[in-house]
């Protein structure tokens, strides 16, 4: 193996260093604390760089990094490195997406029980030389927990949970009855969840839809002297609807490790008692940060040495003499996942991938996995990557299918994809096009040429006049600017649907509205 020169750019752990510096042909250079543009001078001398959340990755650098061929970082996220500049120089990225689940989880449990006991308020008094005896708490054994999102660190949590001997209810619309029941908890609405539990806890993803989700009007339908714990993400919590909440003593108080805006100076909820505040400390312990440091080495000596990929973001795993006629097909499998997924209603049981007329003949294992990739990411977020998904699908409980058919309608290669829910069946047929662009061209049973990108508004109605203007007409009154208008209909007089590509997504109050224009019957929105 010719020589690999490895830039390490932000603080990592001793451990992680050795696996490094001990994989033959590597030499490792730490420097950490550059500023941009000492990064982009130095990147072109290096095979790999590795990351956490200090060094930002731009273009600019990808740009400049000429013998760059992987990017690695140290944590879940990656919202500090340009991944599409990455992938488009064919820069790997990798993650450590299971390194902290557990110390979160057990931050959550901590979090809560400092917050039913008041430890942070006794603590301050008894060393600010007072012995108040004024601290009354709550015990957590017989109280109801409800966890919202399921996840990984959401299931850690509800696994704690009964051993505290509290009773968990939770939800997670993308998880199916027989996966919540085989992890103990209650699956419930989340109206139900709000109006029964004595602790919540948050653990989604952050969309459009979840920004604010503890809002005011869900603040409302919760009982009273509710407490509230959020390790997840700060724009999940309305901080000046929960701060008045608890000023009314509709709440009894919150744990939050994370905030809208950090460091949290202006949040109204940093000055109230009831508030127990920790500065995102959630994967915070020697543990974790050992954990990722020794993953993150092991993968990229993995990477040079075996050519193995692990975690990567961007990249299947496709032989090399197949990228280009696979390339095309996983990019159509994660798009139309994701947009099936976002478009499907229920709990997720089945995935059943078809690969129909020549794309038959070809390797199908990297276009599953993108499929169940852009399935998988519109549930739990961006720590899905092509290796992880698989797995996860598994351990969510749901049954994945790949078959093989003839079948050619009137395209070389057809990708088709179902997805069977707890509310029904979805399902849906893709195509590439010329300069490999993604094409849906059937869903359900409407047929249909739309291009796979950006905000998609899908809309059945009734086969009646003036439907098309007025959703032109709505959609033109909220400044909503029309890409694309993709029209079908299974008869005349029947049932129609209307795919309405948009520069703008709509909020969920629009489509709330789009859907009581007459003869229409339902409206949904994907983003791809």
């Amino acid at each position: 193996m010719a020589g690999i020169r490895v830039l390490v750019s932000d603080k990592l752990s001793e451990t992680g260093l050795e696996i490094l510096r001990a994989t033959p042909g590597f030499t490792v250079d730490v420097k950490t604390g550059m500023k941009p543009e000492e990064l982009i001078a130095a990147i072109p001398a290096y095979d790999a760089l590795i990351i956490r959340s200090a060094t930002t990755v731009t273009e600019a650098v990808v740009e400049a990094a000429a013998n760059l061929k992987l990017i690695g970082r140290a944590g879940v996220g990656v919202d500090n490195v340009d991944v599409k500049a990455s992938s488009k120089r064919g820069v790997v990225v990798m993650n450590t997406p299971g390194g902290n689940t557990i110390t979160t989880a057990e931050h959550t449990i901590a979090m809560m029980m400092a917050l039913s006991r008041q430890i942070p308020l006794a603590n301050a008094s008894v060393k600010s030389g007072k012995w108040e005896k004024k601290f009354m708490g709550s015990e957590l054994s017989g109280k109801t927990l409800g966890v919202i999102g399921l996840g990984r660190i959401g299931s850690l949590v509800v696994r704690r949970a009964h051993g505290l001997d509290m009773k968990v209810i939770g939800h997670d619309p993308f998880i199916n009855a027989a996966a919540a029941e085989k992890m103990g908890v209650e699956l419930v609405t989340l109206d139900e969840l709000y109006a029964r539990s004595d602790f919540i806890t948050v653990h989604a993803i952050l969309t459009p839809e979840t920004k604010g989700l503890i809002g005011r009007e869900s603040l409302g339908k919760m009982k009273k002297g509710v407490r509230i714990i959020n390790c997840a993400r700060g724009a999940l919590v309305d901080e000046e609807a929960l701060a008045e909440a608890i000023r009314d003593k509709k709440v009894a108080g919150a744990a939050l490790d994370v905030f809208c805006k950090e460091p949290p100076a202006d949040s109204p909820l940093v000055g109230l008692d009831e508030v127990v505040a920790t500065p995102h400390l959630g994967a915070s312990t020697y543990e974790a940060q050992e954990n990722v440091a020794v993953a993150i080495a092991k993968q990229v000596a993995g990477y040079f040495t075996t050519g193995i990929i692990e975690n990567a973001v961007n990249v299947p795993s496709i032989a090399p003499e197949l990228i280009p006629v696979m390339r095309p097909y996983v990019a159509l499998g994660e798009k139309i996942g994701a947009f099936l997924a976002q478009i499907a209603e229920g709990g997720l049981k089945k995935i059943e991938v078809t690969y129909m007329g020549e794309l038959a003949a070809l390797g199908q294992g990297p276009v599953t996995q993108s499929v169940i990739k852009g399935i998988l990411e519109v549930y739990v977020g961006k720590t899905v990557n092509f290796v992880n998904a698989p797995f996860l699908a598994e351990a969510r409980g749901i049954e994945v299918t790949a078959t093989t058919s003839s079948v050619k309608r009137n395209f070389a290669s057809l990708l088709g994809l179902k997805l069977v829910t707890d509310g029904g069946e979805v399902s849906a047929e893709g195509a590439v096009f010329a300069g490999e662009e993604p094409r849906l061209v059937k869903l359900d049973d409407f047929f249909l040429e739309a291009r796979l990108s950006g905000a998609m508004i899908v809309s059945t109605n009734n086969d009646k006049p003036g439907v098309i203007g007025a959703i032109g007409t709505f959609l033109g009154g909220k400044s909503i600017n029309i890409a694309s208008f993709e029209l079908s209909r299974t008869e005349m007089g029947g049932k129609a649907m209307a795919i309405v590509t948009v520069d703008t997504p709509p909020t969920p109050d629009d489509i709330r509205e789009m859907e009581k224009i007459p003869n229409i019957r339902k409206v949904r929105l994907a983003r791809v």
